[in-house]
């Protein structure tokens, strides 16, 4: 049994597929195919339920397959520790964030950490929050930015900022001439939200719990719903409705014309509180600490609060 046999069967049963699997592992097909084999065989165990159409992992082989991962993440733990007594600033950190907070913050970010250590190479994705919590268990991410609340076993978080929402109109919207807006005042109007699985949807709903009982309405016409924040800011500005955004991401200068505008809500306003979440064993304290200072560079519009031990 070898680590790369680990990888090949870990990676197999992610993609359930031979050649997805070996394209991901950058070798042929048949010599990730002979490779799972020679491993089930020493085992003498199926891992896969194999047919013409699918691949299927075996309940023996689910439980194989995540002890697997864990030897994969700690066999990674070694090099990382070696590499981190040398320069923990040296080796790529690999950093995701929610849909919500990546596009509006990696703009900043990217060039402040660059400053701060700049010998520190990137990886950076977007994904959702239960995406990037698996992939920050399995290792295939080494901090993840997300909005609290964000709890898991062996991993640390740590707040960073908050930023209040705030609603995003038609720059002819009726709703202009106020100062702020009620929450309650949403349900009058055609809302945009973020489809099913955004966390930030959730927040939404959680801040007006009357937006959730329009949305199981059966004659509900007042919720439409976008596939990304961009989307729905492009569907506001087309007059198709009013929607809730973080400040970070209200883009009202973004188009000619003026044709946003936005306001705050009535006190107590909602609000996120974004953190970052990493392994408790990851080894490299200098890297969370550069990745923190880079954070309160960012020109974010929004107060930066104590982070809590």
């Amino acid at each position: 049994m070898t680590l790369t046999e680990l990888r090949y069967i870990v990676t197999l049963a992610q993609e359930r597929h031979f050649g997805r699997a070996a394209e991901r592992c950058h070798v042929s097909q048949p010599t990730l195919s002979v490779a799972v084999k020679k491993l089930e065989d020493e085992l003498e165990i199926p891992l896969f339920e194999r047919s013409k159409s699918t691949i299927q992992v075996t309940p023996l082989g689910e439980k194989i397959i995540a002890q697997a991962q864990r030897v994969l993440e700690q066999s990674r733990l070694i090099y990382e520790m070696a590499s981190a007594g040398k320069d923990q600033l040296s080796n790529t950190l690999r950093i995701g964030a929610i849909y919500t907070i990546g596009p509006y913050l990696f703009p900043h970010l990217i060039p402040a950490l660059a400053d701060i250590a700049p010998q520190m190479p990137l990886y950076i994705e977007e994904g959702m929050t239960g995406t990037l919590r698996a992939k920050l268990k399995n290792g295939e991410l080494d901090v993840i930015i997300v909005a609290l609340p964000f709890t898991d076993t062996d991993i640390v978080t740590k707040p960073i900022y908050e930023e209040q929402f705030e609603v995003l109109m038609p720059a002819n919207h009726h709703w202009v001439e106020r100062d702020a807006i009620r929450k309650e005042d949403l349900l009058e109007e055609r809302l945009l939200l973020l489809g099913e699985g955004h966390c930030f949807r959730d927040q939404i709903l959680e801040a007006c719990p009357a937006i959730t009982q329009k949305l199981n309405s059966p004659n509900n016409t007042l919720i439409a719903e976008g596939g990304s924040l961009e989307t729905i800011r492009h569907m506001v500005a087309s007059k198709l409705g009013i929607t809730v955004l973080p400040q970070s991401a209200l883009g009202t200068d973004q188009y000619e014309n003026a044709m946003l505008e936005s306001r705050p809500f009535v006190d107590p306003a909602p609000s996120r509180t974004v953190a970052i979440a990493w392994r408790a064993s990851f080894p490299r304290p200098k890297a969370i600490d550069a990745l923190v200072d880079a954070i309160s560079r960012c020109q974010q519009p929004a107060q930066a609060v104590k982070a809590r031990s």
